[in-house]
């Protein structure tokens, strides 16, 4: 199966201004270990991934505007065709750095948003006043013309403020609302007492599909969960509801589950090219093999887009090619990224594969 992807996540740094409990990356102020390339190695991967396919790449990290040369890699990418985008924790935003992510053709910025109260989201991010740099950050962005995405991980310390997160994300003015639900990687494995559990999880989603019929405004997404399809899907049918969902310009396509290595992918600092954020295993690396190579020719993405061979309820499962399951949190939990999505309570028609 020969497709270019849509979007990719590029972590160019694992430095970090912030110590949020669930990073994936683990991220600090040094990041020991994994030290950042050079400019130059940067502006050598973008004619790499520029020379097969003309995706999203988001600058992400650790916190990329602790990176110099950020943008220069944002222009770079954009005078080869790219659409370049920025993920920040909102912190370190300020009118220079606006001034800067126009001049340099980003075309929209994300920005985590975890709780509608700085008690909660500077918790959340282990930092007092990220809260502030999160409403800094969206006024600075409205004045500039800088259209920017809310993103919003939630667990059970944070769980009950979906709705408020909701509300504010969208008075702040964002062009979209994500909800991430948590996948135990980095420093998220520290937290697994306070994962969502699967019955609350049917729950938010069910409240999401709800939401989302009256959402004209913003375009809203439930993020790592897959089977929110599913329950499009059968809530549509229930309610004969024809629900068709809109796409954002930069979005990553249209009504699917999981999209880690069938769409989308992530290069983390070191060249790795991972099936997604939350995916540790590598695919193969760009220091040693061509992107395309990787993403054409790589088992593990090969694996990944073979749904007949998925095993437990998601083999058996009808909404499989919809949905898919999370593979990361099939291999977080159950240590095989080809295993059943532990967090779907459906009980699927067919018997369930081995």
């Amino acid at each position: 199966m020969e497709f270019a992807p849509k979007w990719i996540a590029w972590e160019i740094t694992r430095r970090c201004n912030l110590r949020c409990v669930h990073c994936r990356s683990s991220s600090e102020m040094e990041a020991k270990g994994h030290p950042d390339f050079t400019t130059e190695e940067a502006f050598r991967v973008i004619d790499d991934i520029s020379g097969y396919a003309k995706p999203v790449v988001v600058l992400s990290g650790g916190e990329p505007l602790m990176r110099k040369d950020v943008f220069e890699i944002a222009k770079y990418g954009t005078e080869k065709g790219l659409r370049m985008c920025l993920a920040t924790n909102g912190s370190l935003v300020t009118e220079d750095i606006c001034g800067k992510i126009k001049e340099s053709g980003i075309r929209i910025v994300s920005m985590s948003l975890d709780g509608s109260t700085e008690e909660v989201h500077d918790n959340f991010r282990n930092q007092k006043g990220a809260f502030q740099g999160i409403l800094n950050s969206a006024a600075l962005f409205k004045k500039h013309g800088i259209e920017f995405i809310i993103n919003s991980s939630f667990t059970k310390r944070n769980q009950e403020e979906i709705p408020k997160v909701y509300k504010l994300a969208k008075s702040l003015g964002a062009t979209a609302w994500y909800m991430f639900m948590i996948v135990p990687t980095g420093r998220g494995e520290e937290i697994m007492n306070e994962l969502i559990s699967k019955e609350d999880y049917e729950e938010i989603l069910n409240w999401h599909f709800d939401m989302e019929k009256d959402e004209h405004d913003m375009l809203v997404r439930p993020t790592c969960a897959p089977h929110y399809y599913r329950v499009v899907l059968q809530k549509s049918k229930e309610e004969g509801v024809k629900f068709e969902k809109r796409t954002l310009k930069f979005s990553t396509g249209g009504s699917k589950g999981c999209l880690a290595g069938q769409l989308i992918c992530l290069i983390d600092v070191d060249g790795n090219v991972l099936p997604c954020s939350y995916f540790p295993k590598a695919a193969g690396n760009i220091r040693q093999q061509s992107f395309k190579d990787i993403w054409e020719n790589s088992k593990l993405f090969k694996d990944m887009r073979d749904f007949k061979s998925y095993k437990g309820r998601c083999g058996s499962c009808e909404y499989v090619n919809v949905c898919g399951g999370c593979r990361a949190r099939a291999y977080a939990m159950e240590g095989d990224y080809m295993a059943e999505e532990p967090f779907c309570k459906h009980v699927p028609r067919r018997p369930s594969k081995k």
